[in-house]
């Protein structure tokens, strides 16, 4: 979440077209609200292994029973464009964990870019740890270095 994100009363209704988000056990989920109870949202993998399209659920579904926070930071569309962009994309069946998922969907509908900021952290976490562990290994005596060459003795093998 970030400092301008608000919770959503309990019973309240967002203003059509907001970024909505409701956080999961190990992510949160973005969707769009499309007026009258209804999100679109990128269903991904909520359908168990089968990936899940571009679709529209009542509020309570997207929410699963967690809160659903707003996201009040300014896009470069009207709301009544956002819903029309995310329209557009019902039904799209081309769910990716890292390159297609419910945030990419909903920062597309707001901002026009296809980005996941929670991707852009993994991935940056994933980063630094791999240069971390080269590191370390550079200073590990057996791994850090090429081992010197071994010089074997001449063997007296007579030619025939």
């Amino acid at each position: 979440m970030r400092p301008t994100d608000e919770v959503l009363a309990p019973g309240g209704e967002p203003p059509v077209g907001a970024h909505l988000l409701t956080p999961r056990r190990a992510y949160t989920h973005h969707g769009i609200y499309m007026g009258g109870g209804r999100v679109a949202q990128y269903g991904g993998l909520s359908h168990g292994l089968r990936r899940g399209p571009v679709e529209e659920v009542s509020l309570s579904q997207f929410a699963q029973g967690r809160e659903i926070w707003i996201r009040w930071e300014a896009g470069r569309f009207s709301r009544e464009d956002v819903t029309r962009r995310a329209r557009l994309r019902l039904g799209e069946n081309r769910y990716h964990l890292l390159t297609n998922n419910c945030e990419h969907f909903c920062e597309w509908c707001v901002r026009g870019e296809p980005r996941s900021f929670q991707v852009d952290e993994l991935t940056a976490g994933y980063s630094r740890a791999w240069r971390r562990l080269l590191k370390l290994l550079e200073r590990t005596p057996l791994l850090g270095r090429r081992p010197a060459p071994i010089d074997y003795p001449e063997a007296g093998c007579a030619s025939r």
